[in-house]
Order: C-alpha cells, then sequence, then structure tokens
C-alpha cells in the first residue's frame, strides 16, 4: 500500500470522504515561531490533500495533513472548503517546476512539491475537480433559480401576472450571482487550458521514476552506511586482535624465560 492510499484509508474514509489527489510538500518561507509557543513536536512530514465528500451536496475539501517523527499515524491538522481557495499560483508558467502557492480567504501558503512532476499532478487533478464542482453547483444554483421563479410567477385566474410577485421574481433574477471558481495563474496550459489525459499519465510516470530513483539513493547511501559500519566494525576487531596477539606473544615470552630459569635451577640442584 502507497502513502497516498494510506492518508486515504487512515484519514479520509473514516470521515466518509474520498481522497482525490495529494502531494508532500515543504514550506519555502518557514513561519516564524510564536515566543508563547507550546513547543515543536519535531520533524515531519506535510501533505496538501483534495478529498470529495460521498454525502450529497458533494463538496471539495482541502486538507492538510501531516504525519510527526517516530508516529505512523496521520493527522488532519487543517481544512478548507473550495469556496475558500481563491488562487492557485503555479509560479512559472514557462516550465514544470515544484513550487506553488495556496491562497485561501484567510491564509496564503506557499509550498515546495518533492518534485515538479507531482506538483503538476496536484494542480492537474485540482484544476480539473474545481471545474466539475463548479459548473455542478452552477447548475444546480440555476435549477433552483428557475424553479423558485415558476412558484412566484404562477399566476391565480382571478390574478395579474404583472402584480407585485413580478418585481420579486427580477430582483431574485437580478441577485442571482454564478459561482466564481479559483484562479489558477502561472500554471502551463497543459495544466488547465490543455490538459489530458496523457499529461497525467507522463506526469504519472515521472513522478514514479523519480520515487524510484530516491528511493534507489536512499537504499544505496543506507548500503554505503552498512558496509562503513562494518569496515569500522573489522577494523576495531582488527585492532582488538592485534591486542590480543601482541598479549599472547608476552606471555609465550615470559612463559618461555620461566622455563629457562627452572631448567638452570634443576640442572644446579642436580649437581
Amino acid at each position: 500500500m502507497n502513502i497516498q492510499s494510506t492518508i486515504n484509508k487512515d484519514v479520509f474514509i473514516p470521515r466518509n470522504e474520498r481522497m482525490v489527489v495529494a502531494v508532500e510538500v515543504q514550506r519555502r518561507k518557514k513561519k516564524r515561531m510564536s515566543f508563547f509557543s507550546p513547543g515543536s513536536k519535531g520533524d515531519y512530514a506535510t501533505f496538501i490533500c483534495v478529498s470529495v465528500t460521498n454525502t450529497r451536496p458533494h463538496q471539495l475539501l482541502i486538507s492538510k495533513v501531516k504525519r510527526f517523527s517516530g508516529s505512523l499515524a496521520f493527522t488532519r491538522t487543517s481544512q478548507w472548503t473550495v469556496e475558500q481557495l481563491r488562487q492557485v499560483n503555479g509560479i512559472n508558467p514557462n516550465k514544470d517546476s515544484p513550487e506553488f502557492d495556496l491562497v485561501f480567504v484567510n491564509a496564503v501558503d506557499q509550498w515546495v512539491g518533492s518534485s515538479a512532476a507531482e506538483k503538476c499532478i496536484f494542480v492537474q487533478i485540482l484544476y480539473r475537480a474545481c471545474q466539475t464542482y463548479w459548473e455542478g453547483k452552477a447548475g444546480s444554483l440555476v435549477k433552483a433559480s428557475r424553479r423558485g421563479s415558476h412558484q412566484d410567477g404562477a399566476a391565480g385566474p382571478n390574478e395579474s401576472p404583472t402584480g407585485p410577485s413580478s418585481g420579486t421574481v427580477k430582483a431574485r433574477r437580478k441577485s442571482f450571482v454564478a459561482p466564481r471558481p479559483p484562479e489558477f495563474i502561472n500554471c502551463p496550459s497543459k495544466l488547465t487550458a490543455d490538459s489530458s489525459s496523457m499529461n497525467l499519465f507522463i506526469y504519472r510516470c515521472k513522478a514514479f521514476f523519480n520515487h524510484m530513483k530516491k528511493k534507489m539513493a536512499a537504499n544505496q547511501r543506507t548500503s554505503q552506511n552498512r558496509v562503513h559500519q562494518i569496515k569500522v566494525a573489522l577494523g576495531e576487531r582488527g585492532d582488538k586482535l592485534t591486542v590480543a596477539e601482541d598479549k599472547t606473544l608476552g606471555l609465550v615470552h615470559t612463559a618461555q624465560q620461566l622455563a629457562d630459569i627452572a631448567h638452570k635451577m634443576a640442572l644446579k640442584y642436580a649437581k
């Protein structure tokens, strides 16, 4: 089970949600610690996740999930609805880069993804999810407005359709404002306007190869550390054997001297 499946199982499924995408991130700028902070919990890994509720009407949510060092559990520390998301900034529209910003109503987060490919996967899926969500929401609001106008505009047999209800319908139509999706800026068009399943497949392949490359590098470092530890252990054992060998030679020499002395004394007393 990969890490995204684990996050979905541990954090979102128990809350009747389904995770759509997640990306591991680090802050581009460290936040200044408060003087009254109760203390840090140590190092941790941070993931920005997009999820959808299973209950209708569906809600699109953006969550911040952390896993602290020394723990296998994932903890959701922050959550926003897509209505609170104002802007997604891809930083550089001309090339794939791991940096991106998320601007909410009450927060601005500046992130660096673990790789450019994983950030691009996150942005492309988030863009598609936002488009689908806002189109569905706009359609439902239009239907509700039409249903209300039919109810208010229906005239009875002795009523004129140009009565006070007509003004109410016009006021409702004027007050209707289409939902505004978040703005995606500085993002390559292949992630938004020209996004396709092929682009997503290519980024998934790149992310997989990057992950395998990092894993192989980590395994190589582990092997090198292990070899170094073995060399150090063998060196220490060799030093101990050398010391033991020197002591043994010293004891043999001493024993030979004692044997010679005992032999001379035996010859002396024999005469």
